[in-house]
């Protein structure tokens, strides 16, 4: 679904992401983690074509993201931590709007059923200002999913939501997992990223640091036995600073 082979971002003088390369596959959920700079939301913006690399290939669906974007963003959908939304178009008209964008001929019928999965439909005629931080993220997951993409990136899609609603949206991802869509997950609450990913990349100073099933990375460091996934990560990431 997903396929990043020596991605390299820089800005002037500073190398924001180093060499990275990871692949995500079908009914798969990765975590993307590491601490505040690491890179995390430049590879993101970069997988999600926001972004272009100084080098490396990326393809989604096997379509390259550079000789053939336009394919290869039909099937992807990113959703930000900090999304941005058209102020006078309403909830409804949000989920209309990029249906028409994707060329989603039943839009009619998916959006009915997208507003009761993320518990919109009280709010479905309210404009982006009138909706609490929450609501604001959730409509930002409704339109990612309207398209029903094979390949979708989030990056802390937690922000804003109360408990109901986390417990929801971890609903949501698994269920699109289970569907056959390949994720990533970035967060910083590695609790989440424990508890819904199958593996993890963990990047550090722009760099892949450590990648694989959590249980693996701590078969490899006997010390850690028994611990979670807070204590690999304060341990790696120690190590490589």
């Amino acid at each position: 679904m997903i396929r990043v082979e020596g991605l390299t971002k820089i800005y002037n003088d500073f190398k924001a992401v180093d060499d990275v390369s990871f692949e995500i596959a079908a009914g798969e959920i990765v975590g993307l983690v590491g601490p505040n700079g690491a890179g995390k939301t430049t590879t993101l913006r970069s997988v999600a074509g926001i972004l272009r690399p100084n080098t490396g290939r990326i393809e989604i669906d096997g379509h390259d993201l550079e000789k053939d974007p336009i394919a290869a963003k039909q099937g992807l959908a990113f959703v930000p931590d900090d999304p941005e939304l058209f102020d006078y178009l309403s909830v409804e008209e949000h989920l209309r709007f990029v249906g028409r964008i994707y060329g989603v001929s039943d839009a009619p019928e998916r959006i009915p059923r997208l507003l009761d999965e993320l518990e919109l439909v009280e709010h479905r005629n309210k404009l982006p200002d009138e909706l609490s931080r929450g609501m604001r993220q959730k409509l930002a997951i409704a339109c990612g999913l309207i398209h029903d993409p094979s390949a979708l990136l989030f990056d802390e899609p937690l922000t804003g939501l109360d408990p109901g609603a986390i417990r929801r949206t971890k609903g949501t991802i698994r269920q699109r997992a289970e569907m056959g869509a390949g994720i990533v997950l970035s967060s910083h609450l590695l609790h989440l990223v424990e508890e819904l990913c199958t593996r993890i990349v963990m990047i550090h100073r722009g760099r892949i640091i450590a990648t694989g099933a959590i249980e693996d990375l701590v078969s490899q460091r006997p010390e850690l036995e028994g611990r979670g996934l807070e204590e690999v990560f304060l341990a790696l990431a120690d190590e490589h600073s």
